[in-house]
């Protein structure tokens, strides 16, 4: 008889709802663990036989990822997007745990990429600055979109600038919407000096990597764009082929086709026309167009 045991956590930021399950399809034990470090590995250091864990992608998967990898056979983290009998039927933690054991079992399950600690600080970095690139340029937005709401035309960026800022206040009318404008530019000002900040830092970081001066060789990827690949893309190895590291990437290409056939004297022939291309522009790695004020 296997000696498999197949364990499914479902993770809350106080508790953990653990089931495990045999190579049978068995449920052989189920818990609720304290969300500590030591409760869940002394509850894994009584189980005995290969150990096979899951659990779904979030706040708390990098952390475990790198807690219980050590401890136990085989560490999936799994996409709960790509779940879907996890949303039909009853609902608890217990019950999704049971899930997730069991897919675990039948290798239904798609992971996510954890394991590369080598850039982990390039990672972070790079993410720290596409967050503060996403809130200057939602600042930005909104401080256009208010100008526009009171049809003052406000094209180009000298809107955004400090030595134009008092005739633009000038020109809205009311004193309410002028005081939200003043708000917004305070906004402005503390995140540009964040995002050089931000900037510096992730250019710093990625010097120590070599790959990146190799990636600059590419037309179109400067400094940013080759140090954010390196962050998110983590390592190349881990597709299974080029065309879904492009894909991944952004730079693949995918094609649209309709009405491909048409009948002619009886007999179905394919139409004499071209799919239509259209580029992949995957946010994961080539969201990174950088802010010049």
């Amino acid at each position: 008889m296997s000696n498999e045991k197949y364990i499914g956590l479902d993770v809350h930021q106080a508790t953990i709802s653990v089931a495990v399950m045999d190579s049978q399809g068995k449920v052989v034990m189920e818990s609720i663990l304290e969300t500590k470090a030591s409760t869940l590995l002394e509850f894994l250091g009584g189980l005995r036989g290969s150990l096979f864990v899951t659990f779904e992608e979030g706040t708390w998967a990098a952390w475990l990822y790198d807690l219980l990898k050590p401890h136990v056979t085989e560490v999936l983290v799994c996409n709960p997007r790509k779940i879907p009998l996890l949303k039909q039927g009853n609902k608890s933690d217990k019950i999704d745990a049971r899930k997730l054991a069991e897919r675990l079992r039948l290798h239904d399950l798609k992971p996510v990429y954890h394991g590369e600690t080598g850039i982990r600080m390039l990672r972070e970095l790079a993410r720290s600055y596409l967050t503060v690139v996403k809130d200057l340029s939602r600042v930005m937005n909104r401080l256009k979109a208010l100008y526009r709401s009171w049809a003052i035309p406000c094209a180009g960026r000298d809107v955004y600038y400090r030595r134009h800022r008092s005739e633009w206040l000038e020109k809205i009318p009311e004193a309410g919407t002028r005081r939200r404008a003043e708000h917004l530019y305070q906004q402005l000002d503390m995140l540009q000096p964040l995002r050089q900040q931000a900037r510096r830092e992730l250019l710093a970081e990625s010097r120590k990597h070599a790959i990146t001066a190799k990636l600059r060789k590419i037309p179109s990827l400067g400094p940013i764009r080759s140090a954010l690949a390196v962050a998110l893309i983590q390592t190349p190895h881990r597709f299974r082929s080029k065309r879904q590291l492009w894909t991944y990437s952004g730079l693949g290409l995918e094609t649209r086709d309709s009405g491909e056939y048409h009948f002619v004297k009886g007999q179905p022939r394919r139409r004499n026309k071209q799919a239509t291309i259209r580029g992949l522009n995957d946010p994961a790695t080539l969201c990174c167009t950088s802010i010049t004020l």
